[in-house]
């Protein structure tokens, strides 16, 4: 026991900063613990009650390899994440091969090794409903996406999205329920397509190129991040997924898996990586031949996707299959989609075009743009409404005034200044008339979106003069200096307390424990002679640079110094 804590002290040592952090994150180690030195750390980590918590978090391949290390057999010891810091040196501490004895008595169906049959290949049948599947849950993301930009996704203390967001967002027609915007957030969360910062999350710049993606380039770029974030209990020995019946039994001594089995289930199936019966389609099948997943056999079961549309002149379109992703998002630019399928619907009105205009489009870009996109031209009446809709915008500016710390609102027309000054619905601004526009105290953004939901034709200026958008997504702003890791206070402890001299800290420690529970030690001296001579004492006391102790043999008090002193072993 004391050499595997040691060999432990040295190895924990030796790992870098990251990988440090990575052990102490996997074994559930409180940031305020008070370790002293990596003993103390080796010495916490070979507790019982701390080798058993690891027990619960291993996959069921790594429990059948440490109970065969329990027994003296060889064993794969691969199975075994090093972040678990189970194994000193490749063998299995004294310490936790009790643990793992013991449980395995408890409950030794959980140390059985899991099946290795991969899950059945999907008929011709089974591998369009995947692909269809994958192609509707591609585009359900991107509107999740889409909705992030305008308007971030909050979340609660345990991490799921809140429940004001969850009904808008089902309002909106973007998820069907509660269960899929789950799935579809994981997703986001497994691409990097959101970042998260103080419960609130927004589009990642890998996001915003993620939506101009074809189709089957998002769809192969998520499975990638879905594959990578995939707990390690689901994969196989050739890397592929194991088999859906697998799952539950994944992690066998974790109480809390099964409904996380049930979400990454729905997720793979969600995705298309299986079919609703588990069988594996020939994309999923790939990354089991080749390390790798790709698109390439999805791609023949996609719709084709098309670089024209139907204006209608009672302001509608039609998109008789999935638009070109860039086409698309500058349609919803201007644009309300009001259905989804491979044939999709849109609505021009005032307010979808006002809003382009916002964004930075301009009468004669929407007017080239539609040209070239309508297979009917452009009808009279959006061609009215597109011009009223110019005429109007920027009847309304909000820019800063940084001097005073205050937000303008400017208003060519006496009679809607007049209006907005009265509003109900812009009480909470506090305007206060100022000669011929209106001041407030609200920030530009809030003042924008405020007059936008009242419907007031409203342009915010940005500082450098020119119109600009107002986003209610804010991303966080980027920092000089990386964030402070969790663990980076312990971690510089217990390296400020490690030693060079691993022998000396080492002879140290048992010294202090055996004084600590005043236990009988054997103590080698070398004398000045330099021959060695053993004394077998009751430790006593340890104070400058001494050791004290009762020669029960000789019946009397021994002080030792501590650079004459060899070697230490227990009694």
């Amino acid at each position: 026991m004391v050499s595997d804590e040691r060999a432990l002290a040295l190895q924990l040592a030796g790992l870098d900063d990251a990988r440090l952090g990575e052990v102490l994150t996997t074994r559930a180690v409180s940031a305020g613990v008070a370790w002293r030195d990596f003993f103390d750390a080796a010495e916490g980590l070979l507790e019982a009650g701390s080798v058993d918590r690891a027990l619960t978090r291993l996959p069921r391949a790594a429990l059948a390899a440490l109970a065969a290390l329990a027994d003296g057999e060889d064993a794969t010891i691969d199975a075994i994440p090093s972040s678990s810091q189970l194994l000193v040196g490749g063998a299995l501490p004294t310490a936790v091969a009790a643990r793992v004895r013991r449980t395995r008595e408890a409950r030794p169906a959980a140390f059985s090794a899991p099946e290795g049959a991969p899950p059945p290949p999907a008929t011709a049948a089974q591998e369009a409903s995947a692909a269809e599947r994958a192609f509707t849950s591609t585009g359900a993301l991107a509107d999740l996406l889409l909705a992030t930009e305008q308007s971030p996704l909050s979340s609660t203390a345990t991490g799921s999205i809140s429940a004001s967001d969850r009904r808008r967002l089902l309002e909106a027609g973007i998820v069907e329920d509660a269960e899929a915007l789950d799935d579809l957030a994981t997703i986001a969360r497994a691409a990097v397509l959101i970042d998260t910062a103080e419960r609130e999350a927004t589009v990642s710049d890998a996001g915003d190129r993620w939506l101009h993606l074809p189709t089957a380039e998002r769809w192969e770029h998520a499975a990638t991040g879905i594959v990578a974030a995939l707990p390690v209990g689901l994969r196989d020995r050739t890397g592929g997924i194991r088999a859906a019946a697998d799952h539950a039994g994944a992690y066998p001594l974790d109480e809390d898996w099964p409904p996380v089995a049930a979400q990454w289930g729905r997720v793979l199936r969600r995705w298309g990586l299986l079919d609703d019966d588990g069988a594996e389609p020939a994309w999923t099948r790939a990354l089991r031949d080749s390390g790798a997943i790709t698109a390439d056999a999805l791609r023949g079961h996609l719709p084709t996707e098309i670089d024209k549309v139907y204006l209608q002149a009672d302001l509608s379109v039609i998109a008789p299959g999935p638009l070109l992703p860039d086409l698309e998002l500058r349609l919803r630019g201007i644009a309300a989609r009001e259905s989804r399928a491979q044939a999709s619907t849109y609505r021009f009105t005032a307010e979808s075009l006002d809003a382009g205009l916002t964004d930075g489009e301009t009468a004669e870009g929407i007017r080239a743009f539609l040209t070239g996109l309508s297979l009917t031209g452009i009808p009279q009446p959006l061609e009215y409404l597109l011009d009223s809709t110019a005429r109007r915008h920027g009847a309304v500016r909000v820019r800063t005034d940084d001097a005073r710390a205050l937000t303008v609102v400017e208003v060519d027309d006496d009679d809607r200044r007049e209006a907005l000054s009265v509003d109900q619905a812009l009480r909470p601004l506090g305007l206060v008339p100022e000669g011929k526009v209106l001041l407030t105290r609200a920030g530009r953004d809030t003042v924008s979106w405020a007059l936008s939901d009242a419907r007031y034709p409203v342009t915010m200026i940005g500082d450098d003069g020119r119109p600009t958008s107002p986003r209610r997504s804010r991303r966080p702003a980027p920092h000089d200096a990386a964030a402070p890791g969790r663990f980076d206070e312990l971690i510089a402890r217990l390296r400020a307390g490690h030693s060079t001299d691993s022998d000396e800290a080492w002879m140290q420690r048992e010294l202090e424990q055996a004084v600590r529970a005043r236990a009988a030690i054997r103590v080698s001296v070398r004398m000045p002679d330099g021959t060695d001579r053993e004394l077998t004492l009751e430790a006593s006391g340890l104070g400058g640079g001494r050791l004290r102790g009762l020669d029960r043999a000789a019946d009397v008090e021994r002080t030792l110094p501590l650079r004459s002193i060899v070697r230490v072993t227990p009694v």
